[in-house]
């Protein structure tokens, strides 16, 4: 999930602020983010329509946003 963080830091965002705004715990973000976990569909759809990409694009299938 590096387009995430990638996102994230585009977007002026800190982890903390991201998950807020997104209701999840900051240790799954940052999960989400490592790589060491993966969202559910659900939040995957929130956060893509969030940064305003598609979901390919978030988790890397595509590279048009």
């Amino acid at each position: 999930m590096n387009r995430l963080r990638e996102l994230r830091k585009e977007g002026g965002l800190s982890q903390v602020r991201l998950a807020n705004e997104m209701s999840i715990n900051i240790k799954t973000l940052r999960r989400y983010e490592v790589g060491e976990n993966n969202p559910r569909v659900a939040i995957l759809i929130e956060l893509a329509d969030y940064f305003n990409v598609s979901i390919d694009y978030l988790v890397g299938r595509s590279d048009v946003r």
